[in-house]
């Protein structure tokens, strides 16, 4: 039909049904390619999106897949596998590591979120919590003990900075110590242990 548009045109790429469709689901179309939204195209040839962020004080440069998650580039792009895969739910915080000094659980996490932060790990983690673990046997397996010193440095900013708990208890008591480690699970039953590092690391720091 004169001035109609035809059916495959319609469904392709720029036609008025692709345009309809929400960004998310289009993509990006590059010489009849759908393209992964993120990811450029170069005379036809898919170049992947370059994360650039600071890692453990070292600036790093890495061409990441969209979909890539920031715990999986951090241990198989940068070889750091402090932090662990557990549940891959963000249920256990064995993946915890900190963002510009904030706590995050990375296996919930885009690398392609934190372009220009900094993350730092257990490994670069400078923190009187990694000998006060090992002093007050805060560990067995081990092999929640990264995140959980992330968490904890993460943890005692946060009540340093005054954000407040469900305890909400005068001081940082015990109580007040289990509430906020309570995204992070030990399977080795170590709390006590944890709970008396991040405890002693606390009274040192208020003193």
């Amino acid at each position: 039909m004169s001035g109609g548009t035809d059916p495959q045109q319609a469904d392709g790429p720029g036609g008025p049904r692709d345009h309809a469709r929400p960004a998310a689901d289009r993509g990006s179309h590059r010489n009849g390619v759908l393209l992964a939204s993120g990811v450029t195209s170069n005379s036809g040839r898919t170049v992947l999106p370059e994360l650039r962020m600071k890692v453990n004080g070292s600036p790093e440069s890495l061409d990441v897949e969209p979909w890539a998650g920031l715990l999986d580039t951090l241990r198989d792009k940068l070889g750091l596998t402090g932090p662990k895969k557990g549940c891959e739910q963000g249920a256990c915080g064995a993946c915890t590591v900190l963002v510009d000094g904030v706590r995050i659980v990375s296996c919930l996490a885009l690398a392609v979120q934190y372009d220009g932060r900094e993350i730092t790990t257990v490994e670069g983690a400078d923190h009187p919590l990694r000998e006060a673990f090992v002093r007050h046997d805060g560990l067995q397996c081990g092999y929640c003990t990264p995140g959980q010193i992330c968490s904890a440095i993460g943890m005692l900013s946060e009540y340093a900075a005054g954000m407040p708990s469900s305890v909400a208890a005068e001081g940082l008591t015990d109580d007040e110590i289990r509430e906020r480690m309570s995204g992070n699970l030990c399977r080795c039953g170590a709390y006590n242990g944890i709970l008396d590092a991040i405890a002693d690391v606390a009274a040192r720091d208020a003193r």
